[in-house]
């Protein structure tokens, strides 16, 4: 295995050694506090353009499958771990991660202090990085980590989002009680399988399609997915989602979702020093005051202060550290949280809020 170094844009280097991949990439350095999971996590396209360092000290012991992807390949530019198990056991598994993301071309660095390096990013904040295994010069690759691109600013879901629009499930849904139209930013497959276990039937379009094509279809609902990058960076599917807002229709969001609605509805996003990432983040309905544990994918986050209290309520909290977790329209049957209910990986507690979603539908239709 090949020696590699990750260089932060603050000068700071750790060395590992990669388990898989090699050449170099760049990426925002992230953590993620689950303990399981990992498939789901490198899948998911909101991880588009992060590196993401796993704190839990042993991973890929249950290898990979066929049936926990969330989307069409890996999104996350690379994986850093304290210790990747080299040898898998589990019934559902079909190969290792490090072949999983060996063939995506995708970097695995193990060997690494991954305590020492979430300490650093919780105090100093999330950060650009290179990690490489071919410039080994830590000087020349902490430059490079410094003229990277970064995530504030850049537009990545029009990045991840679908080429094309397609229906959900593939072989349509001819008994279908709801029809809905869903904005893919970069959305997780669990989402749409939730969607149709409830009765409906998606359509998938593209984040840059004509919100006037969308609306000619008649949808019960609009859901807006989850997604990567700075929303702030992404004007044109907030101008799309705003547009969608006009319809009246109910709508949902998630993630980045939330954060398109949000902005469409005049509030500001802003930076989160070092993201909420991980299954365990503690969330408070405010309508009700019941605690519930979500899964949390997110860099940035809604500014509380700039949330119109004429237009929308805020719904839930964060618990750790006070943040925005969800809104609702105050005249429309719009709503959207910032944590992900559709799990995968994750809790279910919040899986009510796509019953709310249903029932919005079935009170309008």
């Amino acid at each position: 295995m090949k020696k590699a170094i990750i260089a932060l844009e603050d000068g700071t280097c750790f060395e590992g050694r990669a388990f898989a991949g090699s050449g170099e990439f760049y990426g925002e350095l992230v953590f993620n506090t689950s303990m399981t999971g990992y498939q789901e996590i490198l899948t998911d396209p909101s991880y588009h353009g992060q590196i993401v360092t796993m704190t839990y000290p042993l991973i890929g012991n249950y290898g990979v499958n066929e049936e926990d992807v969330e989307s069409r390949g890996i999104f996350a530019e690379g994986l850093v771990v304290s210790e990747c198990s080299r040898m898998h056991s589990n019934w559902r598994a079909t190969k290792s991660l490090p072949d999983y993301l060996a063939e995506n071309g995708k970097i695995g660095i193990d060997d690494v202090d991954t305590r020492a390096i979430t300490l650093h990013i919780r105090d100093k904040g999330a950060m650009k990085c290179v990690v490489s295994t071919e410039d080994l010069d830590k000087e020349s690759l902490v430059k490079k980590a410094k003229a990277s691109d970064g995530l504030v600013g850049r537009n990545l879901a029009t990045e991840v989002t679908t080429d094309a629009t397609y229906v959900w499930p593939k072989d349509g849904k001819p008994d279908a009680t709801y029809k809905v139209a869903v904005i893919d930013c970069g959305i997780k497959l669990n989402q749409l399988r939730i969607l149709d276990e409830l009765g409906c039937e998606c359509t998938v379009y593209p984040n840059t399609s004509a919100a006037e094509e969308i609306l000619a279809t008649r949808p019960d609902g609009i859901f807006v997915s989850n997604g990567p990058g700075d929303p702030a960076g992404a004007p044109e599917v907030t101008e799309l989602v705003g547009k969608l807002i006009e319809s009246k229709r109910p709508m949902f969001g998630i993630c980045f979702g939330h954060q398109m609605l949000g902005l469409a509805l005049g509030a500001e996003t802003f930076k989160l020093k070092f993201g909420h990432r991980g299954g365990n983040q503690p969330i408070q309905d405010l309508r009700t005051t019941k605690v519930e544990i979500a899964s949390h994918n997110h860099g940035f986050c809604i500014d509380a202060d700039s949330v119109d209290p004429a237009v929308a309520e805020i719904t839930h909290l964060n618990l750790n550290d006070k943040t925005v977790a969800g809104l609702k329209h105050k005249q429309q049957p719009l709503f959207c949280v910032q944590y992900h209910p559709e799990a995968a990986p994750g809790p279910h507690d919040p899986f009510y809020l796509f019953e709310e979603f249903i029932d919005l539908m079935k009170e309008t239709k």
